[in-house]
This record gives structure tokens, sequence and C-alpha cells, in this order.
């Protein structure tokens, strides 16, 4: 399961000249073919950034990987949050990719004061429907 699933039905929560920012651990290997949208005018919406070279992705690259503290999540991806919004003014809402995001999901949520989904998102929906 992966939290890209939310991507068609978030984009049509959105007014249209709206966008989504995608982030992820590593945007150099994370394609537009990967958000499910067929449509160019769809995939025009959703922005990708990653957090390569940050502290989480140093510490994945290790073997074994290292643990890395929630403030360095945190500020890489708000860093990379920071860096979408100069540049794409009009991202309304994000979703982060990577499993280990929802970590920080409450920390980016009052920072940037956008709806932002995650993977516990996606749980938290499955599980509800068939409670």
């Amino acid at each position: 399961m992966s939290s890209l699933l939310l991507v068609p039905a978030l984009l049509r929560q959105l007014p249209p000249a709206a966008k989504l920012a995608v982030i992820t651990a590593d945007a150099r290997h994370f394609g537009q073919n990967l958000v499910g949208l067929d449509s160019p005018a769809e995939r025009a919406r959703v922005v990708i950034g990653g957090i390569e070279g940050g502290k989480l992705w140093q510490n994945e690259m290790k073997r074994p990987p290292l643990p890395t503290d929630a403030a360095d999540i945190e500020r890489d991806v708000a860093a990379c949050v920071a860096r979408l919004r100069d540049a794409h003014p009009e991202i309304a809402a994000i979703l982060f990719e990577c499993t280990a995001f929802p970590l920080v999901t409450p920390a980016i949520r009052r920072i940037t004061g956008l709806p932002i989904y995650d993977i516990m998102s996606l749980c938290r929906m499955t599980f509800a429907s068939v409670a």
C-alpha cells in the first residue's frame, strides 16, 4: 500500500488551479509515472520534491541504516516544503510518500498551515471502512 493511492482523490478536492506537493525521500528516483495520473493537465498539478542529501537520506544509505532524530527529519522536510512553496505558491496540500515522514506530519502542518496526508491517512481510511 502506498500513500500515492490518494493522489487522484486529493487533486479532486483541491481548486482547479491548486497544486498538490508530493514529498519523497529521493525525488531523483521518483517520476510522474508513479502518481497514477494519465492526464497531462492533472500531472501538471502535482509537484514533486525530495530530501535527498539530508540527514535521513544519508542515514538510510548506510548499511545498516542509522536511526535519524525526528528534529533532523523535520528540518529536512520543512526545507523541502519551503523550496517547493517558493517555486509553486499555488500548493494547497501536501502528500508525504516516505513512510518515515508521519513522524513529523503534525509539525509540518503547524509550520505550513496546509493539509498534509501520509500513509497513516490512508491506513486510517482503510481501517475505518471495514470497522
